[in-house]
């Protein structure tokens, strides 16, 4: 349980490590005060933030106090306490940010943050400071990391988040990947793919989940910005979220192996919120032996007869635009469009 207390954010540097730079002062914002983390006593407050803004910057997502606390059972690399800025005026939540790292399987260290701010209280200058303390912060802790290769601050953006995206390019940030959400419209019309030959699908059994999820790690090691660690956070953490439906999962054994999967799932909330019907066939894997045979677009056409089957009529997915197995190009095929960009940015450290 999150029960400590802390008041007011206490910068545990005057300086910064890396440029010298004093801390970034509190904008002329009557009433303003930036604080630390208190605990669970803040969950209403950034879920109130989180709906707040999402209209405003275009963006669809459904969140409950459940969803906050379950993420922040499973923070990595992150004590929320040090790592966490609250901006207050007059005593109310107007916005909160965080700050973690990670390393990735190619050895560069990133150093991710981002703040949410509800949109009547930005163009104040409360934003781009919370933002400087986040780089304070980060800057803090890389220095406490061996410099045995690159480091970069990274920050995340869709579409929609017009404000985000300005601050972070007026502060040296630059888009250096993108993804897609892609939808699949409708459910009909499905092909016919048989799975390719000497493979079966059979239903998930519990204590198949690990070697499940071992196979997708592995099918997933070439991709851009790989982290072993926050694999397995994901892992824990997804048990525990109503999306988590491995009876929904299409898997393709060869035998005892694990050839290939499509981690479906159906987020009730998200359709009620939305007045849609939508089911998600996300985590398409195939392992390196079983590529260029079909078993991709069998799956992916196993899973719209599904998803149909329980009442879904669209089918939705994310997807790295740069893949480097033409994965977007495959989903195109398959019927999905675009419908929004993500933005990674980056700047060095």
């Amino acid at each position: 349980m999150l029960v400590r207390e802390q008041t007011r954010i206490t910068n545990p540097v005057t300086r910064d490590a890396e440029t010298g730079r004093p801390p970034t002062a509190t904008p002329s914002v009557p009433g303003l005060v930036f604080r630390g983390f208190r605990g669970e006593v803040d969950y209403p407050s950034m879920l109130a933030v989180i709906e707040g803004s999402k209209e405003a910057d275009g963006v669809e997502r459904t969140d409950t106090l459940e969803d906050i606390a379950r993420n922040y059972r499973h923070l990595y690399n992150c004590d929320p306490y040090r790592d966490m800025i609250f901006a207050e005026v007059k005593g109310q939540v107007v916005g909160y940010g965080r700050v973690f790292w990670d390393q990735e399987a190619s050895g560069l260290r990133r150093y991710p943050h981002f703040v949410f701010l509800l949109p009547e209280w930005r163009g104040k200058g409360i934003r781009r400071a919370m933002l400087h303390r986040n780089e304070e912060r980060l800057r803090q802790i890389a220095a406490e990391h061996p410099d045995d290769g690159p480091r970069f601050l990274d920050a995340w953006a869709e579409d929609g988040e017009v404000h985000w995206e300005r601050l972070l390019g007026e502060e040296g940030y630059e888009g250096v990947r993108y993804g897609f959400e892609m939808v699949r419209p409708d459910l009909e019309n499905i092909p016919d793919l048989p799975l390719p030959p000497g493979l079966e699908v059979r239903p998930v059994q519990p204590e198949q989940i690990p070697q499940i999820w071992d196979a997708a790690k592995e099918a997933f090691r070439d991709h851009w910005g790989f982290s072993e660690h926050e694999w397995e956070q994901e892992l824990e953490s997804w048990r525990e979220a109503p999306t988590f439906m491995p009876e929904l999962w299409q898997v393709a054994w060869d035998g005892d192996e694990v050839a290939g999967m499509v981690q479906n799932f159906i987020d009730h909330a998200q359709n009620k919120e939305y007045g849609r019907l939508r089911g998600y066939t996300e985590g398409i894997s195939v392992r390196r032996p079983w590529r260029r045979q079909g078993l991709a677009k069998a799956l992916i056409a196993r899973s719209f007869r599904l998803l149909k089957d329980l009442g879904m009529t669209e089918a939705a997915l994310g997807v790295d635009a740069q893949n480097p197995n033409g994965a977007l190009q495959l989903y195109k095929s398959m019927g999905f469009q675009v419908v929004k960009r993500m933005t990674t940015y980056r700047k060095e450290m």
